[in-house]
């Protein structure tokens, strides 16, 4: 047993649906959560920075003597995800597009698999590659969404909202005329607007929430490891952004369902 935290970071606030999904389904594990806040967003920029970036992340992370690191973010997982198990050989690092892949091939039933993601998600083909490893035979549809994140990150997230039902509808038209039945939420932010997503695709489209797949599968690599913290354990969650602390925190407590104030903290990512 292992009582130590578990590092979750994001180039920004997405990845706390991920934190979200642990909170509820693991409540007696400690986590370190970072978003990138002076630096975000990570989807519109070369998987080179990207990588950087990320890296810089992870040594945060560290300095607060996490037992393992789960990447709440789709964009960095697909540009960096391998550099950064290379960099940390002795902590296990767990990305979402694997878990969310494997998930997608279980609920899929026509093979036709839609993936809504920023560009840089899109651009690396980390989720083709991923589910046609799964089944050569899956048809794979993907769509860069750049207008969701600032939309969802303003608040924009209720069904009824024009301004995000307007968005979701551009980017999902696509996938429901190639007729998907998986709907891959491929950035941790998607989640927030699971319903409007729901209502626009229809009955019989199965969502995947990539945040909450990564969740377990980081839990499976604990226990597998035999890395899980006690059944009694108190835990501990503290929340660090590298900029704008309020604005963070009032992101936060849409994210959570709940204040996080005098558990959150502003640090200078530059000095790691």
């Amino acid at each position: 047993m292992d009582n130590r935290p578990i590092g979750v970071f994001d180039s920004g606030v997405g990845g706390l649906t991920a934190v979200r999904a642990m909170l509820r389904d693991y409540p007696n594990e400690s986590i370190v959560y970072f978003g990138d806040t002076a630096r975000v967003p990570y989807g519109n920029r070369e998987k080179d920075d990207i990588t950087n970036l990320s890296l810089q992340d992870v040594r945060f992370l560290r300095s607060k003597g996490v037992k393992a690191v789960l990447i709440a973010c789709n964009t960095i997982t697909c540009n960096a995800g391998e550099e950064l198990s290379a960099d940390n050989p002795d902590v296990p690092v767990v990305g979402t597009v694997d878990a969310a892949a494997a998930a997608a091939a279980a609920a899929t039933k026509n093979g036709r698999i839609g993936i809504i993601a920023t560009a840089a998600t899109v651009r690396s083909g980390a989720y083709d590659v991923a589910l046609k490893a799964i089944n050569p035979d899956f048809q794979v549809f993907s769509q860069g969404c750049p207008k969701l994140v600032p939309l969802i990150e303003s608040n924009h997230i209720l069904p009824g909202d024009a301004l995000i039902e307007e968005a979701a509808a551009e980017y999902l038209a696509p996938l429901k005329a190639e007729g998907v039945d998986v709907v891959i939420l491929g950035c941790t932010h998607y989640p927030l607007i699971s319903q409007v997503v729901a209502n626009y695709m229809g009955e019989g489209v199965a969502l995947i929430d990539s945040g909450a797949e990564s969740a377990k599968a980081i839990i499976k690599t604990l226990t597998e490891t035999g890395g899980l913290a006690e059944t009694d354990a108190k835990a501990e969650v503290n929340y660090y952004c590298s900029a704008r602390l309020n604005d963070f925190e009032t992101i936060a407590q849409v994210f959570l369902n709940k204040d996080i104030h005098g558990s959150a903290f502003e640090i200078n990512i530059e000095e790691y």
